[in-house]
């Protein structure tokens, strides 16, 4: 099959295929795989023009949603958590789709900049894997008690903080230093087309030390709307002479296939997500991130 934004002819059973088995793991963690897709289409497919971000928003779109269904289904959506992401990330997704097309075009320069937003990722799904390895934490849930009583409660959003019980344990954190989070979260990830989401879940992890299981569903709706926003704005902008002659509009045909795989996936991880220790998680992330940092800052 040709795909034409992306100028390569691929088999339509490879992209499904690669979506579904990253979505399955990513998902569980609240990212949507987009950022692993993306040194996929880079590096293996050869697609590198700005297209390719707006293209991994556009599988962001489709493969969402059947995560999101499943982790509203079992209680897990925290969605005052959801609309501080969104009203965060939005106007930073916005910036971040102007910049990769003016200023980051090339595909050494892309790469680049990618090599060090999977390093920073890395760094912190590592650094949070060691503290744990170390000490249960006040956030460690045991994993029999977690499939017991593996929903959210008591959710309270006020101007000042955001405060929830799960597992009986209560949480609070800011509200205004995760709406400032969120919108350099979106600017990179309107950049990177990935939606923020691969960024702030392990952010809230190990910063504001918050349970895994409780931020999957708010990272992955966020990336969603963010990356409805990114597609919109990417296509318009293939109307304007701000594009120029490059090709930034995403490719549909590609676009489509990897988010059925992706749904698939998706659905599948978030409802295998309680059976699996954070830890297991967090790892696997971490490795496949590191290894593709290196190489788009080392090897290009």
């Amino acid at each position: 099959m040709y795909f034409p934004a992306a100028d390569i002819e691929l088999s339509p059973f490879i992209p499904p295929l690669i979506a579904c088995t990253i979505s399955f793991f990513t998902s569980m963690a609240g990212v949507s795989g987009a950022f692993l897709l993306l040194p996929f289409q880079v590096s293996v497919l050869g697609f590198d023009s700005p297209a390719v971000s707006s293209t991994n928003h556009l599988y962001n779109i489709v493969a969402i949603p059947s995560g999101i269904y499943r982790f509203i289904k079992e209680g897990r959506m925290l969605w005052p958590l959801t609309w501080l992401v969104t009203i965060g990330t939005l106007p930073g997704v916005l910036a971040g789709v102007i910049i990769r097309i003016n200023y980051l075009p090339s595909p050494r320069a892309f790469k680049f900049f990618v090599g060090f937003v999977l390093f920073y990722i890395g760094v912190k799904l590592c650094m949070d894997i060691l503290k744990n390895q170390h000490s249960s934490g006040r956030n460690a849930i045991p994993q029999e008690r977690a499939v017991a009583e593996f929903r959210i409660s008591s959710s309270k959003l006020s101007v000042r903080q955001l405060q929830f019980t799960f597992n009986d344990i209560q949480y609070k954190i800011n509200t205004i230093s995760v709406i400032c989070l969120s919108l350099t979260v979106g600017l990179i990830g309107g950049v990177y087309g990935i939606g923020g989401g691969a960024i702030i879940a392990p952010f809230f992890v190990s910063v504001y030390r918050l349970p895994v299981h409780t931020v999957a569903g708010a990272s992955l709706m966020g990336t969603f709307l963010t990356s409805a926003v990114g597609v919109l704005f990417f296509q318009f902008l293939a109307t304007t002479t701000m594009a120029g002659t490059m090709n930034i509009a995403p490719d549909y045909r590609l676009g489509l296939l990897f988010g059925i795989g992706g749904a698939v996936g998706m659905y599948l991880g978030a409802r295998a997500q309680r059976f699996f220790p954070a830890q297991i998680i967090k790892a696997i992330l971490t490795a496949a991130l590191l290894f593709t940092a290196f190489k788009y800052i080392f090897w290009g």
